[in-house]
């Protein structure tokens, strides 16, 4: 007896092997480096007060298949490093493929929240707010190079063929 002729459709996961690298290096520097980088992207944002939402708030990003967790604040107008034995207030999960789809603009926040594919829990207020930042950025207009995003989009396939 078939039940549905519906298949769900996989998403290619980073094979445990590849994450070893960055389970060597320390969760701090990880940290430090991802909140330097956003610091750079979102210097005008955080000058002009568009990030105020996050003052001492903690919000968690993990990577689920790369075993990866960033928790960073804001503080004196600067996002900033937390120990992750700090209990946050916003969790954000998912895998480097469903990051990769919202860095390159392939899937929107809602598509991949209500798809499940990204989860958010926590402070629910402060969600919406991380994701409608998220969905007003330009990304034209930031200091990262135009390129990126059409590296990323031109990436997803090949990660996909790899990891899918």
């Amino acid at each position: 007896m078939q039940l549905s002729g519906k298949t769900e459709k996989t998403h290619p996961v980073l094979p445990a092997p590849l994450t070893l690298p960055l389970k060597i290096l320390p969760s701090f520097l990880h940290n430090k480096v991802l909140v330097a980088a956003l610091n750079r992207m979102f210097a005008d944002e955080l000058k002009e007060g568009e990030l105020d939402f996050l003052q001492g708030k903690v919000i968690s990003i993990s990577i689920e298949d790369a075993s990866i967790e960033y928790c960073f604040t804001l503080f004196n107008n600067k996002l900033a490093t937390v120990d992750k034995n700090q209990s946050p207030d916003l969790i954000l999960q998912g895998t480097v493929y469903n990051y990769l789809l919202l860095a390159s603009r392939q899937e929107d926040t809602d598509t991949l929240f209500f798809s499940r594919r990204l989860h958010m829990q926590g402070d629910t207020e402060l969600g919406l707010y991380v994701k409608n930042f998220l969905d007003g950025m330009d990304m034209d207009s930031h200091k990262v190079p135009a390129y990126l995003e059409s590296v990323l989009k031109k990436s997803l396939p090949v990660y996909e063929r790899l990891f899918g």
